[in-house]
């Protein structure tokens, strides 16, 4: 007991050490209500790492966020998706934070963005303003909470970035206290066997261990026998204190027989190298089961600069007649502590379950272009698109292809092209290529129609044919009807859908000049705000224009009066 409390001691030290080289006083909280964390840095997420913080906002919107420091607005970015409205603002101490999917900004800056939303007429816009043009105070409110962009619920995403090289750090470093005296959760044990001759419990495929826990808290899993080079990897999740999310961990640390065999958390990362997450998760078990195991090694293709220790690149060589013991040590950013051990028995026993054989007529070459006729279509697979060689599943066709499945991650955009000269020119102006789901369901990719090719570029494999999209978007009022007075009304908004390909663009004016509607693609509402004082006169005449991806358009009009 003493000398699992020693390590325990020791390994908290450590992580508090690491923390120490971040100013702890020079930024204050984002929000006036207690930090309770829905999101974590360094969350596994799809193709990214979490960048930063996400606080819960008590399921509300239109909570004032506060700047933390000093500064100077530097960006402000507008968009349907990703951060929605964000603020990016630099302070003197090199530092930049973050605060995305904002529901409005604070008053100068709202004036700032709606000028250049009305100059563009548009809704999405990207902004530099020049250094010092819009100066924040310490604590003064720079927006309001919200759910813009790609997020599932009101919330806060708030970061903090280096100002010079742009990547982000763990805000949690900065001093900032969330109530955590919860130590991690490990949901899953897997091993790995690595080389040609490897078993794992006589298994040459990847095998899920059972753990028990221990008196003492601890976990312990049942006898490993094992043969050849081998890996770990681990399902886990940590929890606050106050909160029921099931949030990310900090760090992972693996030793073997005492000596540290890998080691790596989320104190910082690259955008840069993000998407190589990919290459830490079992991405097959996740494109499979839709949970994220971590490989406690390295692959040769992985690239990511979180690793603090690597010895073996985490791979462990188990031999005959040899005893190992693994502990997995699973930590939160407070140095709680869950401890997993694995006793290993280097055997080597029958094989009972061979590693499945996935070859096929086609060989996908890493780092080396790949080009391939299917008929209908033709792909192009540049140089790096994937992170290993591996046997490719292709299936022609006159109308569709199947490019393999999701089962594999490609890390850089590969080209589609189909030829769509079988289709009259007419018909040809309302076809797109579209990805097809496991129910045949369509889903526009986006389409570039050019010299007698229509061309997509994606990350995603799977089926693709040529659908006609010959249906216009519907345009319908939400909040008011035709002839209505809308006196009282501070806004009016309308739902726009597209069944197929999807809507594209929408333009809105009022008695002829272009009006502001902001558009929430989860709700399919734009929402035009009467505080824009457009209006010259009581009856008032409301055009909106909607386009599809592949240019079908409606036009709605109404009118209605205010006074």
């Amino acid at each position: 007991m003493r000398l699992n409390f020693l390590v325990f001691f020791f390994l908290a030290i450590k992580i508090l050490l690491a923390q120490d080289n971040y100013p702890k006083d020079a930024f204050q909280s984002p929000l006036e209500i207690p930090l309770v964390l829905a999101g974590t840095f360094g969350e596994l997420r799809s193709d990214h790492f979490h960048s930063g913080i996400d606080i819960k906002t008590q399921q509300r919107e239109g909570l004032p966020i506060l700047a933390v420091a000093d500064g100077t607005v530097v960006r402000i970015q507008v968009s349907h998706w990703g951060y929605g409205k964000v603020i990016y603002v630099a302070h003197p101490n090199g530092y930049t934070s973050v605060y995305g999917h904002l529901k409005k900004f604070g008053p100068e800056i709202e004036e700032y963005v709606k000028r250049m939303q009305y100059s563009k007429q548009s809704y999405e816009v990207e902004m530099f303003p020049d250094y010092g043009e819009l100066k924040v105070t310490k604590g003064s409110v720079i927006a309001y909470s919200g759910n813009t962009g790609s997020s599932a619920g009101p919330h806060l995403h708030f970061e903090i970035r280096s100002s010079v090289t742009e990547k982000p750090t763990n805000p949690l470093l900065y001093g900032y206290e969330v109530r955590d005296a919860t130590n991690p959760t490990i949901l899953g044990l897997f091993g790995y066997p690595l080389s040609d001759a490897a078993l794992i419990n006589q298994s040459a495929k990847t095998v899920q261990i059972n753990f028990t826990k221990q008196p003492d808290g601890s976990l312990l899993a049942d006898k490993v026998i094992a043969f050849g080079t081998i890996g770990f990897g681990i399902n886990s999740f940590d929890r606050q204190d106050l909160a029921a999310n099931q949030n990310g961990v900090y760090s992972v640390k693996q030793t073997v027989n005492g000596r540290v065999y890998s080691e790596f958390d989320f104190e910082t990362f690259s955008f840069a190298e993000t998407r190589y997450i990919n290459t830490l998760i079992d991405y097959p078990y996740f494109y499979k089961n839709r949970q994220r195991i971590q490989k406690c090694f390295k692959e040769p293709y992985n690239h990511l600069d979180i690793y603090k220790s690597l010895y073996n690149n985490g791979k462990i060589d188990v031999e005959e007649g040899m005893s190992y013991q693994v502990e997995l040590l699973i930590s939160d950013i407070e140095g709680n502590m869950t401890k997993l051990i694995i006793p290993v028995e280097g055997k080597q026993e029958v094989e009972k379950v061979v590693k499945e054989d996935h070859r096929t007529e086609d060989f996908i070459l890493a780092d080396k272009p790949n080009n391939f006729d299917l008929g209908a279509a033709k792909v192009y697979f540049p140089a790096n698109t994937f992170y290993e060689d591996f046997y490719i599943d292709l299936k022609k066709g006159n109308d569709t292809v199947t490019i393999h499945d999701n089962s594999v991650a490609a890390h850089r955009n590969f080209t589609i092209s189909f030829d769509p000269s079988k289709y009259p020119l007419e018909e040809r102006k309302q076809l797109f290529i579209a990805h097809l789901d496991d129910k045949k369901r369509p889903s526009y990719s986006k389409t570039y129609k050019r010299d007698g090719s229509f061309t997509t570029r994606t990350r995603t494999l799977g089926t693709y044919t040529l659908v006609r999209d010959s249906v216009p978007p519907s345009i319908r009022p939400k909040n008011f009807k035709e002839k209505q007075w809308l006196s009282n009304y501070s806004y009016l908004s309308l739902i726009i859908t597209d069944d197929l390909s999807g809507v594209d663009t929408y333009n809105a004016t009022l008695n002829g000049e272009w009006i502001l509607m902001e558009y929430e693609p989860k709700t399919n509402t734009i929402t035009y705000n009467f505080d824009d004082k457009i209006l010259n006169t009581n009856e008032c005449e409301l055009q909106v224009t909607v386009t599809d991806n592949v240019g079908n358009s409606n036009t709605f009009t109404s009118t209605f009066f205010r006074k």
